[in-house]
This record gives structure tokens, sequence and C-alpha cells, in this order.
């Protein structure tokens, strides 16, 4: 069973990337408001499950321990979101994705944590493979850019803000997950990802307030569709994940779960119709290599 959980939550949070590139239009300023808002509502009723269903145990108090861990995953989400609408989503999952290598650098800064030869070689497969994807994508000829982006029918032009942003995600991200480590000690880790859900749907519900009713967007089925199913795609394929490492080999299933990038810039070709130069791909191979060897030692 641990195998097919592994499988499902590579193709779920593989998915909520997709959805999440589809929902995230160009033309919309608010689409990552939007994002929050629709995220935070799926984890909002998972949260609702996990409390009145499975009796999972949850205080003021565990919320408010958990919130800098929470905070920080929550705005790594939403600047991504942003992101998605100034670069493909085959450039910018894998850098996303690289947070857990960033993760392995913090805690051994932070926390006095040790290395293995083999996993420094892996960090340092992926931060090469980061910056080389970033200069490949900042200094690509514009008339190069345009040919290749024909198929996909959106333009996107050569900007900083278009790698910054999936850069920030990385490092922030990176710190939740250090948070995480200080934090989980002597928490349930139920209750805590709990808090986590429930924070994102008090975000939620600031995200309405501020683009539906201050601001006036108006919310349809055809557009913020695509938000939904991101939502819940990412809420399955946490569900997913922990019984994934919780229920089997944890050793082969980790790094089954960590290239779920690669399958995001697989269905970015498909049905997205997004095309790479070679540069890209073979800096995202580099990036994904040192991502899958981190993946088995993290198990």
């Amino acid at each position: 069973m641990w195998f097919w959980m592994a499988i499902a939550a590579l193709l779920c949070w593989s998915g909520s990337d997709l959805f999440s590139k589809v929902g995230s239009k160009p033309d919309d300023k608010y689409s990552h408001w939007k994002m929050v808002m629709a995220v935070g509502l799926v984890m909002g009723l998972h949260a609702a499950y996990e409390i009145f269903v499975n009796g999972t145990e949850i205080s003021w108090y565990v919320i408010w321990k958990y919130m800098p861990a929470s905070a920080l995953y929550i705005l790594s989400m939403t600047l991504g979101y942003v992101g998605l609408r100034y670069i493909e989503l085959s450039v910018s999952s894998p850098i996303c994705n690289s947070s857990g290598a960033l993760a392995a650098v913090f805690c051994l800064v932070v926390l006095g944590q040790t290395m293995e030869s083999l996993q420094a070689v892996a960090v340092a497969m992926v931060c090469v493979g980061v910056i080389a994807l970033g200069i490949v994508e900042y200094t690509e000829d514009a008339a190069a850019r345009m040919e290749r982006q024909k198929a996909s029918n959106i333009k996107y032009t050569k900007s900083l803000i278009a790698i910054l942003l999936p850069v920030l995600y990385c490092l922030i991200d990176a710190a939740g997950t250090v948070a995480d480590e200080i934090i989980l000690e002597g928490l349930n880790e139920d209750s805590a990802n709990v808090a986590y859900e429930l924070t994102f749907l008090f975000m939620a519900v600031c995200a309405f307030v501020y683009t539906v009713i201050i601001k006036k967007q108006k919310l349809t089925i055809p557009r913020e569709g695509p938000k939904l199913l991101a939502g819940v795609f990412e809420t399955a394929g946490q569900f997913a994940y922990v019984h994934a490492l919780a229920g089997g080999d944890a050793a082969v299933a980790a790094p089954i779960i960590s290239s779920y990038c690669v399958v995001s810039v697989l269905w970015s070709r498909i049905f997205l119709k997004e095309k790479l130069s070679w540069k890209h791909y073979a800096a995202i191979i580099l990036t994904v290599a040192g991502i899958v060897i981190l993946g088995i030692y993290d198990a």
C-alpha cells in the first residue's frame, strides 16, 4: 500500500502544480489571493474532518506555537502563486522543489546537524542546477524565447522577478522546514498539521475580504475552478505523503515523492505546451538528480 500512496503523492503534488499554473492567469493581478482562498478552503475542510471525525486534538496553544512555521509555509506558497504569472511551470517547479536542499544547509548551519559526503554532493548539485537554470532563463536570447513560446500561446518576457519569486519560495520554505524541526519537539504532528490548515483557512478568509469585498473582484467557476482543484490535489498529496512514509519502505517512498517536479515538467509539456531549450533541461536534470539523492538520505 505504501508504494501506491507514494505514487498518489507524486501525482497529486504534480497535479497541484499543474492546476496552480492553470489558475494563475497572467492578466489577473489578484490570482495569487484567489489561490490562497481556494487552497485555504480545502485545507479548512480537511482540518474539520481531522478534528470532528478522526478526533485530532487542537488548541490555541498549538496554533500559536506552530504559527512561525505556518506563516513561513503560507508566505512561500503565496509568493510561488505570484511567480506562476511570470514564468513557465517547467522552470518554476524545479526551483521551488529545491527548498529541501536549502533546508539541509540551514539545518547544518542553524541546528548544527551533520551531513554525509554524498548529501553534500547532492546539495551542491541542486544549488548549481538552480543557479544554472536561473542564468539560462535570464540570459536567453529574446528571439529564441519567443520562438519556443509559440506553442503555449503565453509570452513571458525576461525579468528578474520571474526568477526571484520561485527563489524566494525556496528560501522561505526552507526556513519553514527549519522552524518545523525546532517547533515540532513536544508537539503532536497531526495537531500541528491541523494548526497549519486552520491558519491557512484564516488567510483564505482574509484574502476573500480583501479580494472580493474590498477590491470587488468577481469569482466565476470557469476561472477559479482550477484553483480549487489545485487545493484538492495539494491537500490529498499531503495525506498520501504522510501515509506513504509511515506505512512502508520510506527509503524508496521518499525519492519517488521528491521527484514529483519531474512529473510537473512533463505535465507542463503535455498540457500547457511549454517548451524549453536543452540548456534548461540540462539544469533541471542536474537539480532533480540532487533532489532524489537527498530524498533517499532523508528517508
